[in-house]
């Protein structure tokens, strides 16, 4: 028989009391060797669950332990839904099935995947679906039925549909804006650079803003809702904070600050500006777009450039709700996640996880992002600190075209034993992060490897000289990369899902007067490129001089075509007949 020492006797009934265990190893698979290529902090493994499921987006987990992850409807023949079991208890997946319709839209806007009150709910670009979990069956009832259609609005940019649920029975759904910041872009086409915004913006009428719905009923279109908050131009990333009872969400922010405006903005504003904002929604509540955006740097809500700002003017602005803190620009916040379990530690319940996808236009400076934050959370308030939780998704450092990165961090849930699960979007590879350590140890020490990280060149904030990556190119490379880069990117490969690729494409090679055309009227609306169909806005370029935008079209046909040059004499040509096609 074995014999206690009462001292140790007291420790264990202590630890038991106070539901903080020594060790939480017991029923926990053991993690990666290398802990899947990812950085976490001491006392946390990480668990590769599968490989590669396709290009994943949001992922939610059942209280038995399965896993359901929504795929981008680009993803092949693989597109739809993914269903995962672990039949054996080792952690990773060896059941996948595929289910669901195929998106009947084209694009990359699948997002949403969660379970409530016995529903799988999932979102494409214009549909919100839902199917009847089955007890016992990995796959849902099918076919799933169409709880909400937005058909009447069409395809834009910003169109994501993510859904969450308070306790009241309700269900919340976000509009996206179809632009940058309600520019009509064909009102000024040669005008000066980024044009004049439309006020009032008639977008905002059936977009940039927050909408509430019956979760009982179906077949739902946006009358049968009621708006909840306005001014919120891009919305990925949303929860329903079960501790305080209301609705978080963190909000991608506008683009493009210098090569609209290169007269207001230096290019190392454009890159760190604005926010990604993360808000607590207050019903009424009037976020700013697109009239305003918040300047994490300076602490405010300031005046955007289409409506007379200069980055320091506030004016309307002061009657803007803010935001509880901000966030670089452009690291794309696409998933959010108020923690509720005990396997963790202590602090970390109630406190946000963010999913930040990565950056595509942050040059001439490295793009940033590429990881999962902690938003600790004190008393019911964030305490406007945020924390690394999850890093190395890249694999490389610095990064300098979005394809650079061989993972981007997309989707999070929480497991039924508190674990946490995290999606990525290339490959469709989903990690689960478990604690293994002793929570009541836990503290900055194990903190400490992950604070460093913020030195790296994908996290920290860029010398405004050192870290400028154009500082030794070519003038033609440099016109390209202050204009067209930010969103085609150096390589000219585009972004997946946003912004189409230059390299390889008849858009460029093929039709000059078509390309010059584009370049100085600018476009928007559904484009197919290579059999992918992207659905953003290119602002019009045309108060470029007709020898830089010469120099521009003919660097991208020559790099990225392997076509014949453009001169400024083509330009003034077609410069000439469009505006007498105005006329």
């Amino acid at each position: 028989m074995i014999q206690l020492h009462r001292p140790h006797v007291i420790l264990c009934f202590l630890c038991l009391l106070m539901t903080i265990s020594c060790s939480t190893e017991s029923n926990l698979p053991p993690g990666d060797v290398d802990n899947g290529g990812l950085f976490v902090p001491d006392g946390f493994e990480v668990l590769t669950v599968i490989d590669s499921v396709g290009r994943a987006r949001h992922l939610t987990v059942r209280e038995n332990g399965d896993i359901y992850v929504k795929l981008n409807s680009m993803a092949g023949p693989y597109g739809g839904n993914v269903a995962l079991r672990d039949s054996n208890g080792d952690g990773r997946a060896d059941i996948i099935e595929r289910f669901g319709r195929r998106d009947d839209e084209k694009g990359s806007y699948g997002a949403g995947m969660i379970i409530h009150d016995g529903y799988l709910y999932y979102g494409s670009a214009l549909t919100v679906f839902r199917a009847k979990m089955i007890p016992d069956q990995l796959l849902p009832e099918d076919p799933e039925i169409v709880l909400f259609d937005d058909h009447e609005h069409g395809t834009h940019w910003h169109i994501t549909k993510p859904v969450s649920f308070d306790d009241q029975g309700n269900m919340y759904i976000p509009f996206g804006t179809p632009s940058n910041a309600c520019q009509d872009i064909q009102a000024t086409p040669n005008g000066a650079p980024g044009g004049q915004g439309i006020d009032p913006c008639p977008e905002l009428d059936n977009h940039g803003g927050i909408w509430r719905f019956d979760a009982s009923q179906t077949d739902l279109r946006q009358s049968d809702g009621v708006r909840i908050a306005t001014g919120i131009r891009s919305v990925v990333a949303m929860d329903w904070n079960p501790f305080d009872k209301n609705l978080y969400i963190v909000m991608h922010g506008r683009d493009n600050l210098y090569s609209l405006y290169p007269d207001r903005y230096t290019p190392w504003q454009s890159a760190m500006l604005p926010a990604e904002e993360f808000i607590r929604i207050r019903e009424g509540g009037n976020y700013g777009w697109p009239y305003c955006y918040y300047d994490q740097m300076q602490g405010k809500k300031v005046l955007a450039p289409e409506y007379g700002g200069d980055g320091s003017m506030i004016g309307r602005c002061a009657d803007m709700d803010a935001p509880l803190m901000g966030f670089p620009g452009h690291w794309a916040p696409n998933d959010l996640l108020f923690y509720e379990g005990d396997q963790f530690p202590a602090r970390y319940k109630g406190g946000a996880f963010v999913a930040f996808h990565g950056s595509t236009n942050r040059a001439p400076y490295p793009q940033a992002g590429y990881f999962v934050a902690f938003i600790p959370f004190w008393k019911g308030a964030p305490t406007g600190e945020w924390e690394v939780f999850a890093d190395g998704f890249a694999q490389v450092d610095t990064i300098v075209n979005t394809s650079d990165a061989v993972y981007r961090p997309m989707g999070l849930a929480e497991g039924p034993d508190g674990s946490l699960y995290i999606t990525e979007s290339r490959n469709g590879r989903i990690w689960r992060v478990m604690f293994k350590g002793k929570k009541n140890q836990f503290g900055p020490e194990e903190l400490a490897s992950m604070e460093e990280r913020k030195d790296l060149p994908h996290l920290r904030t860029p010398d405004e000289v050192s870290d400028n990556l154009q500082a030794h190119i070519g003038d033609s490379e440099r016109l390209y990369l202050t204009f067209c880069g930010t969103c085609h990117q150096q390589d000219g490969k585009g972004a997946i899902g946003r912004f189409p690729p230059l390299k390889g494409t008849d858009w460029v090679s093929g039709d000059k007067e078509r390309l010059i055309e584009v370049t100085l009227e600018g476009m928007q609306g559904p484009l197919e490129v290579n059999g992918v169909t992207y659905n953003a806005v290119m602002p019009p370029h045309g108060f470029l001089s007709d020898e830089d935008i010469a120099v521009i079209l003919s660097y991208i046909r020559q790099e990225f075509g392997d076509a014949s040059p453009i001169t400024s004499d083509e330009i003034a040509k077609v410069r000439t007949a469009t505006s007498t096609d105005r006329d």
